[in-house]
């Protein structure tokens, strides 16, 4: 009871200092459950508050998070024709993924919970425990060397139109980790967009983001510190002078090959066993399959995310693309439909972004619907789009636009058939 108490006494007051009074209010709730409880036999009495809840999507994410931070520094170094193995140089490999994405979770965080911090105090309430979960999607579906700068543009529009705008966490009827990245792809396109952003850590004679042959590797400060971390130990550095990207390499993604010349095209660059562990370039959170679709279950178990929304979704891309391969007309068409899911990032949209209990359907045949729905349109997006050849982000974000519809027509459906029987 020593350390409750010790932040009893630290409790700011609420009229004097309405922002730090929030802010201890925040932590002090994320160490603490709620001390009592609903009485009465009709009520639920449960010790999952939203904190907690949330905290159990952060930990499904945690394998994504350790295998996308190493998987930053793999294609950093393939790029360059060093360490080609996936566990040679390691201690490179990690540092350089570290470095580029802690800066995005540390501003994401900064940015996005400064803002609900302010809003909370405002208001005059507890701090709402939503951005927890967009905090850490969002540096998993941006691309590594994106300008702090930008995503703290992206961060500040999702949080205040996306979300505060309607009301606070609960509210908002669009994901916010979605729409920070479809602000970067609309407002500031060639920064996520294309084959180049997926591989970090090289620039021209210019300093501009290249993959061009020659390209020098524009290390800064935190490699260098890390080179005298390294030397201490006696182990290899970073080399800014012998790492440039090799002729040849073009980083290209399994779908921009798929675009280009089908399946056939893809397995000349990438094996499916590298795509389905994750070896590949792309975003942080999505290029590891397996390591998704353990999150994934762990959200079912825990009964935390809709498995409705999960197999519905499969369902629906499963069977556009079933329909898609009979018609064939362009080389993605032909890709075989239980191949679509080695590629992209189906099985994290799928697991993280679908099934957000805020933006999706509340009802359970709603959400069949609306899983299908996500499925099925997303697949039209990313095999027809030329301009964008990956469609669950904006089919996600239509169908949050019409949830509460669907769910109001299946209710009616319900009134309607129970009067009936009346």
């Amino acid at each position: 009871m020593g350390l409750l108490d010790f932040w009893k006494r630290i409790e700011p007051d609420k009229k004097k200092s309405p922002f730090l009074h929030t802010a201890y209010d925040a932590f002090f709730t994320f160490m603490y459950s709620p001390k009592s409880v609903t009485k009465g036999g009709v009520h639920i009495r449960d010790g999952m508050d939203l904190k907690r809840t949330m905290v159990h999507v952060v930990i499904a994410m945690q394998l994504c998070y350790l295998f996308g931070t190493y998987n930053i520094g793999h294609q950093h170094f393939v790029a360059a024709g060093q360490y080609l193995g996936f566990l040679e140089g390691f201690h490179l490999k990690l540092a350089h993924g570290l470095i580029k994405l802690l800066p995005l979770f540390i501003w994401t965080n900064v940015v996005g919970l400064g803002i609900e911090f302010y809003f909370a105090a405002k208001r005059g309430h507890a701090v709402e425990e939503g951005f927890l979960v967009s905090g850490a999607l969002i540096p998993l579906i941006m691309p590594p060397d994106l300008p702090i700068w930008i995503l703290c543009v992206s961060v500040a529009f999702a949080v205040i139109i996306g979300k505060e705008a309607f009301g606070g966490t609960g509210m908002n009827i669009w994901n916010v980790a979605l729409l920070a990245r479809v602000f970067v792809f609309f407002a500031y396109p060639t920064t996520i967009s294309g084959d180049t952003v997926w591989v970090s850590g090289f620039a021209d004679a210019e300093g501009n983001m290249s993959l061009a042959p020659g390209a020098m590797a524009d290390y800064g400060f935190w490699h260098n510190l890390c080179n005298t971390l390294f030397g201490w130990i006696g182990i290899d550095g970073f080399n800014a002078a012998k790492t440039a990207v090799v002729d040849g390499y073009s980083g290209a993604t399994p779908l921009a090959l798929a675009y280009a010349g089908g399946w056939e095209a893809v397995t000349e660059q990438y094996s499916a066993a590298q795509m389905w562990w994750g070896t590949i370039p792309g975003s942080v959170g999505e290029t590891s399959k397996i390591f998704i679709l353990l999150g994934a279950i762990f959200l079912i178990v825990t009964r935390v995310a809709s498995w409705r929304i999960m197999v519905s979704m499969f369902l629906g891309a499963v069977a556009m693309s079933l329909l898609l391969n009979a018609w064939g007309a362009t080389p993605f068409m032909t890709v075989p439909w239980y191949y679509q899911f080695w590629m992209g990032s189906f099985f994290f949209a799928m697991a993280f972004m679908a099934t957000d209990p805020v933006t999706a359907c509340s009802t359970n045949r709603g959400k069949w619907i609306y899983g299908f729905l996500i499925g099925f349109i997303g697949m039209i997006v990313r095999v027809m789009n030329p301009a964008y050849p990956e469609g669950w982000m904006l089919a996600i974000l239509f169908l949050n636009t019409f949830s509460a519809l669907i769910d109001h027509y299946v209710l009616e459906a319900n009134i309607s058939k129970r009067l009936s029987r009346a």
